[in-house]
C-alpha cells in the first residue's frame, strides 16, 4: 500500500518503560498503518514486558512476543517527525529532544493499567481499556479508515 502524504513518515511512541502503553500503540500503528508509517516505542527508563500486554494484545490478534523493551537513548535513530508521549515522564523526555532535533510532540496523558489491583478480570479489563483508548487514538489522528474488501 503507498504511503499517503498526510501521514508523518516516522513516529514514535513513548512512555515511563516502554512496558505496556507504548509498544501497545506501536502494534497498534503498525496493524492499522502497515508500510505506511515507521513506527517504533521506547521508554524513558527500561522495563520488563508484561504478561497482561501479551494476553490482551493477542485477543485481537497481534503477538508481541518479539517486543523487548528499550530506553529513548538506546534507540539507533532518533528521526522522528512525531513523538506521541503517553507519561509525564515520557513527555518531558520529548520535550528535551526538541532542543536538538525538529520534532513535532503530542502529549495524550494515558493511564498506566498496572496500577490496577482486584482480580485477573478487573486488571485484564483496564489493559484491555488503555488498548483500546489507544487503538481510537491512533485512528482518530492518523485518519485510518477501514479498507474496502476487493
Amino acid at each position: 500500500m503507498p504511503r499517503r502524504p498526510d501521514l508523518p513518515g516516522a513516529v514514535l511512541f513513548a512512555c515511563g518503560r516502554n512496558a505496556i502503553r507504548s509498544p501497545m500503540a506501536e502494534a497498534l500503528a503498525e496493524r492499522l498503518f502497515p508500510g505506511q508509517i515507521y513506527v517504533e516505542s521506547a521508554g524513558v527508563l527500561k522495563g520488563d514486558p508484561d504478561p497482561f500486554v501479551a494476553s490482551v494484545m493477542e485477543e485481537i490478534g497481534i503477538d508481541m512476543s518479539r517486543h523487548a523493551p528499550k530506553t529513548i537513548d538506546e534507540l539507533a535513530d532518533s528521526n522522528f517527525d512525531l513523538v506521541i508521549s503517553l507519561a509525564p515522564e515520557a513527555h518531558h523526555k520529548a520535550l528535551e529532544m526538541t532542543r536538538t532535533e525538529y520534532i513535532e510532540v503530542e502529549y495524550w496523558p494515558t493511564m498506566d493499567p498496572s496500577v490496577v489491583h482486584g482480580s485477573r478480570a478487573q486488571i485484564l479489563d483496564a489493559y484491555r481499556s488503555v488498548r483500546d483508548r489507544l487503538r481510537r487514538q491512533i485512528e482518530e489522528r492518523f485518519g485510518w479508515a477501514p479498507t474496502a474488501p476487493d
